[in-house]
């Protein structure tokens, strides 16, 4: 066998263990199919070259730490012995669980697999015609997926593969006996089925006006009314919006159902000209890395600021601004996996507040 790929394996899942950050999980419980192709080194009691395949696979995400992966693979090798002729044949059946080292956009795994292997050698040169052994399949590996989107990305891994064979050639070919095939793999990810946005968080409550005391009675003759002085500077509350209410869950897009909230922001703008400059602010929790999260909330304040100008605000009176992860409202410490995206999820939200006003008529 070749035990210096195999070793190679071995070294890399230990060094995952060991360096892997666990990064905080951004568990959906979503389906997805992996198709894609294989390259085989098989077992050298094969006397076969390298050789290559394709397979299917449908996974489920488990838990935040576990996938479970099952499907169907096909791999050929030519033969390595003079004269021989012919191909060494391998069809598998397989379930595989993969231990996850992190939810980020890059997840390596460990991977451990039971199934079926039909291993068919068919040496015609020397005298072995279609010998098959349907048998028992295990295997162990180390892999990564790198997701792009929320629905798409890419996954490879390399395994050690266990078989048994019952091809034997006098003096030419003895592989009857269990046989350990190394294969790469590499394919999509295709994810589907991810449960729905979260219940949103209704927007901030109005700040409530503190009702001045009333005055106490002046016993005078025919006082004189009072001059009515206008604020100088009136009040614009500071608007929380849920992220999930805008966008949901890891999107920047508008949803439908968030344009009747920010048409009331822009009535408010329209209404109050002396607002000068409002900033719209984006925040994300702390899942994923710190330059993914700042690229997402810019990416949300400016589709918030885009809309508003839509409703007849002049651009200049709004400044887009992300946050990122850096002014969470809740901190969740010790949270994991789904509740944690539960917990965090006030920190996921889109603050607009004025920052300057006109100061007309006041001294």
């Amino acid at each position: 066998m070749k035990k210096n790929i195999l070793s190679i394996a071995v070294a890399a899942s230990l060094g995952f263990v060991a360096c892997a950050a666990f990064a905080e999980e951004a568990f959906q419980g979503a389906w997805y199919a992996v198709p894609g192709v294989s390259y085989m080194s098989p077992d050298n009691d094969l006397k076969a070259n390298d050789g290559g395949g394709a397979f299917i696979k449908l996974g489920k995400e488990l838990s935040p730490s576990w996938d479970i992966q099952g499907g169907v693979g096909y791999n050929q090798a030519s033969q390595d012995i003079a004269g021989a002729g012919g191909r060494y044949k391998q069809t598998t059946i397989g379930l595989d669980a993969l231990y996850m080292l992190g939810r980020d956009k890059f997840r390596p795994f460990l991977l451990a697999g039971l199934g079926v292997a039909h291993n068919n050698v068919d040496y015609s040169g020397i005298g072995i015609q279609d010998k098959t052994h349907t048998s028992w399949l295990a295997g162990v590996g180390v892999g990564a997926q790198y997701l792009f989107t929320d629905s798409f990305g890419i996954q490879a891994d390399i395994r050690q593969q266990w078989s048994r064979s019952s091809a034997r050639a006098a003096n030419v070919l003895d592989a009857d006996g269990v046989v350990g095939n190394t294969l790469f793999s590499l394919g999509g990810i295709f994810r589907f089925g991810a449960p729905a946005p979260m219940p949103v968080v209704a927007a901030a409550q109005e700040p409530v006006a503190t009702p001045a005391p009333a005055p106490t009675p002046v016993v005078a003759a025919a006082p004189e009314p009072l001059p009515v002085v206008e604020a100088c500077k009136p009040n614009f509350e500071t608007i929380t919006i849920s992220a999930e209410k805008l966008f949901g869950f890891d999107k920047y897009k508008l949803q439908d159902e968030a344009k009747p909230v920010l048409d009331e922001v822009a009535a408010k703008l329209i209404a109050h000209p002396e607002f000068e400059l409002v900033i719209v602010a984006g925040h994300t929790d702390r899942i994923g890395s710190e330059a993914y999260n700042l690229k997402l909330s810019e990416r949300r304040a400016n589709a918030v600021k885009a809309y508003i100008v839509t409703k007849g605000i002049d651009s200049s009176r709004l400044q887009a601004v992300g946050k990122g992860k850096s002014e969470p409202v809740v901190e969740c410490k010790g949270v994991k996996g789904k509740a944690a995206i539960e917990c965090l999820q006030p920190n996921r939200r889109v603050v607009i507040y004025a920052q300057e006003q006109h100061k007309s008529g006041c001294d």
